[in-house]
Order: structure tokens, then sequence, then C-alpha cells
């Protein structure tokens, strides 16, 4: 059952305090992924072969899904589907069009020019997790950035099924998003094949998309190399509610991120601990018939927390602290709270803004920072597919007005030629 915690009895600090990790575990899952990584590197293809048999207990002869088998999906994928998707997509492109920047170019001062240009990456490298379940929803968040960008080759890996195949859904939503082209592989080894290329995967320049712990610690590893999104860590959603808002709605939320994965978290800071009891109540009764109930049992009893608070401000600052992937604010006036707000993945405003609106419908992008990060990271967004460049240009006299200053500066760092290659063009100016 969830734990239920009172501001006046505990401190804050008390009530966050998180079990310690598992550090022989972590030690174990790190040397798996280096020796994963390293097959991939030598052994190209053929280690992509048999780390697939071995871990997704599944042989595949060609690991590239085929243009046959993915019009043959999005055909035979239900057209009300079809057409859901295809709404999502459209809300995708709508809020993420209008994150587009263009470059800047300044001449305002006589004789220089200064500018940033701003270039999609070539090749981008998509991980949809398979497993527990069929993420379409992460195809298009991931894919339909990266085009709107401009991304010109998007490549998109995901583990097979039994079967060797990968689910219809998944192949419907990359046709609707355009990716370029499918591989039938997941796990760390998917992103060792991203990172370095083998003979069929082409190395790419970033790698977004979310994953198991072996494809985080793979990412984490491989960066450098290659550019990543972020390292995701297990779901999180947090509530700030009062007493205006309904318990079964609440538990139901609380709930949609538990069932993600045990290791997931769902919290609500609350203004009343009869409104907490009547929400635990409420998450009982709903895990008692839910599908993935066991899963999302083993996170609310370890990671669950309510939490009973004096008032919604002290709520948002606690929020803060936490800074979650997800917030719902379900109070009255909740947009009187968005400017205190300044730590969160994304925030879902009012009572009748359920978090799943935001993970497959809305438009704003559901790949969001975790595990606190969003004290200083961003969702997923265009920028992410794109890089800036500055640019420089003086004229003679320009160089001429500042060269004197520019050479003290690197005479000061000791920095001699630095100096030199200004003092070479006074010479002939």
């Amino acid at each position: 059952m969830i734990k239920i915690y009172d501001i006046n009895e505990l401190s804050i600090k008390e009530i966050l305090a998180r079990t310690p990790e598992n550090t022989a575990q972590t030690v174990k899952i790190e040397k798996t992924v280096d020796r994963i990584i390293s097959g991939v590197r030598i052994g190209g293809d053929s280690a992509l072969i048999d780390f697939t048999k071995k871990f997704d207990k599944v042989k595949i002869s060609n690991l590239r899904v085929t243009e046959q088998e993915i019009e043959a999906a999005y055909r035979d994928t239900d057209c009300e589907f079809i057409s859901i998707l295809k709404e999502a997509a459209e809300n995708i492109r709508y809020f993420h069009n209008m994150q587009l920047k263009n470059g800047f170019e300044s001449t305002e001062k006589d004789g220089i020019v200064l500018g940033q240009k701003i270039t999609p990456l070539k090749r981008v490298g998509i991980y949809v997790p398979g497993g527990t379940a069929s993420y379409p929803s992460t195809v298009l968040m991931n894919a339909i950035p990266a085009k709107i960008a401009g991304v010109e080759e998007i490549i998109m890996v995901t583990p097979p099924d039994k079967n060797g195949n990968i689910p219809p859904d998944i192949l419907a939503a990359a046709y609707i998003a355009g990716v370029t082209v499918i591989y039938k592989v997941g796990g760390a080894q998917a992103i060792a094949a991203l990172a370095y290329g083998t003979e069929s995967i082409p190395r790419v320049d970033k790698i977004v998309g979310p994953g198991n712990i072996f494809v985080a610690t793979a990412k984490r590893k491989v960066f450098g190399t290659v550019g990543i999104d972020m390292i995701a860590g297990p779901s999180e959603i947090l509530i700030i509610a009062d007493t205006t808002a309904e318990p079964s709605c609440i538990a139901a939320d609380m709930l949609s991120q538990a069932e993600h994965d045990k290791n997931a978290s769902a919290v609500l800071i609350c203004t009343c601990k009869e409104f907490g009891r009547r929400v635990s109540e409420e998450i009982e009764y709903q895990l008692n018939d839910l599908p993935r109930g066991e899963i999302a049992r083993v996170s609310i009893d370890n990671n669950g927390k309510i939490i009973v608070v004096r008032g919604i401000d002290e709520a948002v600052e606690i929020s803060n602290e936490i800074a979650p992937e997800h917030l719902e604010v379900c109070t009255d006036n909740p947009f009187d709270y968005l400017n205190k707000i300044s730590n969160a993945g994304s925030i879902f405003l009012g009572k009748n803004t359920p978090e799943s609106l935001g993970d497959y419908f809305a438009g704003p992008n559901h790949t969001l920072p975790t595990s606190g990060t969003a004290r200083f990271s961003s969702p997923l967004s265009v920028d992410d597919f794109t890089k800036k460049s500055s640019y420089i240009s003086y004229t003679r006299d320009a160089l001429d007005r500042v060269s004197d200053k520019v050479i003290t500066f690197a005479e000061r760092e000791g920095l001699d030629a630095h100096a030199r290659s200004v003092s070479s063009r006074k010479s002939v100016l």
C-alpha cells in the first residue's frame, strides 16, 4: 500500500530519502554492457544476430525491415488506429514546428559581420523499446521533431518479438512519421551498432529514445562518440491536488505511470490527509483489475508517496525540489501557479488534463528529463536535432581597430603565437 507522510511530522528530506543504489548490480550491468559494446564493435552484424538470439530468444537472418513489411503493416493496421496515429502526428508536428529557429547575422559594427547558422544533423538513430509493451507513440515523438529539423536519415532500431517481427503498430507509426530505415535489433547491442556502425547499420550522429537500464547504460558509455538526448530513468509522475480534485482520477493518473515499470515513481502532494487516504483507497481498488497490476503494485509499494502539506505554495516548493518528469496541477486556478513552477519536464494544468494526453496526443514531446534532471535539462525538441555554428568576418580596418587589445589579451595568457597571429597581419595592413 502507498505510504502517506505528513509534512508536520517528518522533514521533506526524510520523506524523499532514497533507497541506496545496489552497487553490485550496477557493476554487473556495466560489465555486461561493456562486453556487448566490444562484441558489436568487433563482430558487427554477426554479433547483433548472436546477441538477439541470446537476449530476445529469437534468431533473425535479416536485420533490416523491408519496405514490403512496413507497407503491409500499415495496410493491416485497423483504419481507426491509423486515423488516431495521423491526428496525433499532426498535433506533434504543430507543436514542434513552433520550435524551429533561424540563424542570425549582425552587421551593425563597421567592417564586422557576426552570425550564427543552424544546421540539421545528417543522420540520427531512434531507439524504440519493446519487450513488455509496444510504443508507437515513441516513434512519433522521436522521429517527427527530427524530420521537422531537416535530418536527412532517420535510422530506427527496435527489438523483434518472439517470431522475429516488429509489431505492426510500430511499423505503421514509422511509416507515418517518415522514418528512413528500420532494423530488428534492441538492447545495448542496438546502441553500439548506432554509435559505431556495422555492415548493415550506418553510424549515426546522435542517438535518441528511451530504454531499459542496459540501453541507458550503453547510451552513457557511447556518449562522446555520438551525441545522445538524455539518460532516461524510470517513469515519474508528481501530482499537486487540492480537495476539489476527484480521488478516483488522481489514483488513475498515478497508476498510469506506475504500470510502466516496477521502478517507476508516483507521488501525490495534497493539502488534506483525509483526501490522501481516499486516493490511497482508490489506488487499491483500481489495482484489482489493472492488467499490468503486478508491475504497478511493486511501483506503488516501493516508490509511491502521498505527502500532506499545509498549502499549494508549499506543494510547489517541494515539487521544484523533486523536479519531476511529469507534473499535474489538479487545483482550482492552476495557471496561478505556473510561473512558480521552475523544475518539471512537462506540466499538466487543470483537472481535465491527465498526463496520458501528453504521452500520446496533445503534441508536446513525451521524451522528458527524469531523476531530477529537469533542474537543468529539457524535453526532447527540434533543437536536439540541430547544431549551431558561429561565424565572424572582420575587414582590415576592423581588425586594425582592435588588434592591440587582442595582442595584449593573448600575451596576458602567455600564448605568444595567438598574439603573433594578429601582429603578423598588422605588418601587412
